[in-house]
């Protein structure tokens, strides 16, 4: 097949896509403190902060700090003081909650034909398509629900040139962005349902989204001797839009989802997937900027070169680092994952550096439960 022919073919699934998407829009955040919450992202995870919403450009409800890293772009929110529905909502959120994901945005070549697909196929409505403006164009947005608390906002911004959205102004960073990113953009987003829900959750974004079925985990591969889990993986048809799905399965002790379930109070997003293009260097530098990761045993190195093969970072660093690797027909992959980022243990973050492989790291799952593992029986939760 030409390099022409594949374009040509790629072009066709796009405009044949009945959900077409451009790629992660941004993650926003229910926070207690969105201002504390953006300087900690802005000094541990080196993002930039770049707009503003609150009391002082003529949001009286809410502060909102936006940041971003390469394509990478989260969102920070607090209220104020609720007074109408969204603000109680985020507060209600907050209390029941904690620190956590409302919203994964997506960014669409068009809002209106997205939304209505979306409801025609089963999709709850939140809001309904509206265009906001201000000086730099034109935003279409539009919400639908999704699991838990959790929506995607529909974002068609091809007429705007702002720094996020009306509303928001441009705004000076924190600190100082640092010499080099950490990391590029959001690789995947991993949602955890109850028990027994996650094919209905998988046929939704089936039917509404047009996603497909990427991958798939069950059974032996991801248990422990005490906890295990199942996950499915759905993508739109570029790949650029990632949502794995986890729900518990049955086990001696308690998993990593029941204790995220318990302590997040239901269903909701687990973890981001930040892909990197240095992940030795961003490592390196979140660690000494106060960001903890999962330990892993000097034991899994011993033979990681036997399977893994060759990588572009020595054994000898990887063991020194705690990064993981897997390799499966298409390439290989580096990861690490820190420990939650707040005090309860839901929310935490994964830093990803691919090589080919499309692959989530299954060559890493037993190492990486029993490390979440044993950080539960820390806080007497396994």
């Amino acid at each position: 097949m030409t390099e022409t022919t594949e374009m040509l073919q790629q072009g066709d699934a796009r405009h044949a896509d009945p959900f077409p998407v451009k790629g992660m829009d941004a993650v926003v955040f229910a926070v207690g403190n969105a201002k504390q919450a953006a300087h900690y992202y802005s000094t541990a995870f080196g993002m930039t902060l770049v707009a503003y919403s609150g009391p002082e450009n003529g949001s009286r409800e809410t502060a909102s700090y936006v940041l971003v890293s390469g394509g990478a772009r989260f969102v920070f929110t607090s209220v104020i003081k609720p007074v109408s529905a969204w603000g109680r909502f985020l507060a209600e959120h907050v209390a029941e909650h904690g620190d956590g994901v409302i919203d994964l945005a997506v960014e669409v070549p068009d809002a209106r034909a997205a939304y209505a697909y979306a409801v025609e196929h089963g999709a709850t409505g939140i809001e309904e398509p509206h265009e906001v403006k201000d000086e730099h164009g034109t935003v279409v947005l539009a919400s639908i629900r999704t699991y838990g608390d959790t929506r995607h906002t529909l974002v068609e911004r091809t007429g705007y040139d702002g720094p996020y959205l009306p509303g928001f102004a441009e705004a000076e960073p924190i600190v100082a962005p640092p010499a080099r990113r950490n990391f590029q953009a959001i690789d995947h987003c991993v949602g955890n349902v109850e028990l027994g829900r996650m094919d209905e959750w998988v046929g939704f974004y089936n039917d509404v989204m047009g996603f497909t079925n990427m991958k798939e985990f069950v059974g032996d591969d991801i248990a422990t001797e005490y906890s295990a889990l199942m996950s499915k993986v759905v993508a739109d048809g570029t790949r650029k839009v990632k949502f794995p799905l986890n729900e518990p399965a049955a086990g001696k002790k308690k998993s990593q989802i029941d204790e995220y379930l318990e302590f997040y109070g239901g269903p909701g997003v687990q973890h981001i997937a930040l892909a990197t293009n240095d992940i030795v260097a961003t490592v390196r530098a979140m660690r000494a900027a106060g960001v903890r990761f999962l330990d892993t045993p000097d034991s899994y190195y011993d033979t990681l070169g036997e399977w893994v093969g060759d990588t572009r970072v020595p054994v000898e660093t990887l063991r020194e680092l705690k990064i993981l690797a897997d390799r499966d027909e298409d390439g290989y992959l580096l990861q690490i994952f820190t420990k939650p980022v707040q005090d309860r243990p839901t929310v935490f973050f994964e830093l990803i550096e691919r090589h080919g492989s499309m692959g989530f790291g299954k060559g890493n799952f037993k190492a990486l439960f029993e490390a979440i593992e044993r950080e539960q029986a820390k806080r007497g939760n396994l």
